[in-house]
């Protein structure tokens, strides 16, 4: 088909979850024309890729999507799994986006004649503008290592993990500790599973502080609307590794010194399988107390916060640590563990090789300034810290989506001006 002919969108958003359907909230607002394709259904990472008993680590209040906040009964509680699922259907039925469901796009590429040319599995369009909202979370990680390890181990990525039951019985090993890994390991726990856990660099906060919810602490602190720019790390901060905390019944801190206590074993980062042993770093001790001087630091924070402005509130603490390693143990035979299965937390990468323009740094993460690329049309939306630490939230995300639109209109009622001069 000649490209004249295809159906023309002056904007095409790629993904269905809640950053492309803010997007399309606010192209409705202003009157543009759109279509959102979805390589599934809507939504689907959140009933696909999430465990049985997963729940939000932000409180309630914080789901503030647009046209939808939060309107339940708990607003200082943590929606689980289904409550998640019934707040998103309710936000889609709002918007009712114009959206191809189970249709993947497979290519855009420019036109010579302007814009872009989007090829899905089920024909193609063309657009002026591509809204990436598909996220950056695409590929899971597994090392390498794990073709060497014995076949009689089931291993899964914690996007397939749903609950102990689906594991054989025996001991499991988590690898990573970053929000997923210290949950998940902390479900196996609480299921009276021996867990091992190879601990990675992920900081750690408290769930209550002098209180109230830390998350509202920092909220009132303006945390979570510092822009990118405003960080020390600048755009490093992208790559820093989210703290490890929970909302599971009630909220609390999640203490890896606490599970060791009671049994859970701990490792340093892993590192490699040598036919009989697993291999870690022996950085245990570093790692904890790396961790613990970051939930210091944050309640540190609070406390001056607190005594700045002349708030009524319980006393300060400080964390002192209820267990310390006994020795560094770098080797683990994986036979006299009794370990049967691995979960490996340790992230995923992204895939963005379907999107032809020039917008990528060497590891193939966007180069954006507020979702806006140098590449004139294309943005991205949903990302972590796309323009703040709330970017990847339910609280943050429509003003990055209404703050794109608006440029996308801005540029449109520019190209008008210009064909008309």
């Amino acid at each position: 088909m000649n490209e004249n002919q295809i159906q023309h969108y002056p904007v095409v958003i790629v993904g269905g979850g809640q950053a492309g359907l803010s997007t399309s909230h606010f192209l409705q607002q202003q009157g543009i024309d759109h279509l959102v394709f979805e390589k599934h259904t809507a939504m689907h990472a959140w009933s696909t890729q999430r465990w049985d008993n997963f729940c939000l680590v932000t409180p309630n209040w914080q789901c503030a999507l647009p046209g939808h906040s939060y309107a339940g009964n708990d607003p200082h509680g943590f929606m689980k799994k289904d409550e998640i699922l019934d707040y998103l259907k309710g936000f889609r039925a709002k918007v009712e986006p114009p959206i191809r469901e189970g249709v993947a796009v497979r290519r855009v590429s420019p036109r010579a004649a302007g814009g872009f040319l989007v090829s899905t599995t089920a024909g193609e369009v063309s657009a002026d503008n591509v809204v990436v909202a598909s996220g950056g979370y695409h590929e899971p990680i597994v090392p390498r290592m794990a073709e060497r390890l014995p076949a009689s181990i089931t291993q899964i990525h914690s996007a397939q993990y749903r609950h102990a039951g689906q594991l054989p019985e025996g001991a499991v090993l988590v690898v990573g500790s970053g929000q997923s890994g210290a949950q998940i390991a902390e479900d196996l726990h609480l299921e009276g599973r021996k867990v091992f856990l190879a601990v990675g660099n992920a900081p750690r906060c408290a769930r209550f502080y002098r209180g109230r919810d830390v998350v509202t602490w920092l909220a009132d602190m303006g945390y979570y609307d510092m822009a990118v720019e405003q960080h020390p790390l600048r755009e490093g901060v992208r790559d820093n590794t989210n703290h490890y905390v929970t909302g599971r019944d009630g909220g609390r801190d999640i203490d890896l010194r606490k599970f060791a206590r009671e049994g859970m074993e701990l490792f340093g980062v892993l590192r490699d399988y040598d036919g009989a042993g697993l291999i870690f770093d022996t950085n245990l001790a570093q790692t904890l107390d790396d961790a613990d001087r970051t939930y210091n630091g944050i309640n540190a924070a609070i406390d001056k916060y607190i005594a700045e402005n002349a708030i009524d509130a319980p006393p300060p603490s400080v964390y002192e640590p209820v267990w310390q390693p006994a020795g560094e143990r770098g080797t683990l035979d994986l036979a006299a563990s009794g370990i049967t299965s691995i979960v490996w937390c340790i992230g995923f990468k992204p895939d963005f090789r379907w999107l032809d323009a020039p917008v990528f740094n060497g590891a193939g993460h966007p180069q954006h300034r507020r979702g806006i690329t140098q590449r004139e049309g294309v943005y991205f939306i949903g990302l972590p810290w796309l323009h703040t630490w709330g970017s990847g939230r339910f609280g943050s995300v429509g003003r990055d989506a209404e703050f794109i639109v608006d440029h996308i209109a801005t540029r449109a009622a520019r190209g008008r001006e210009d064909s008309a001069a």
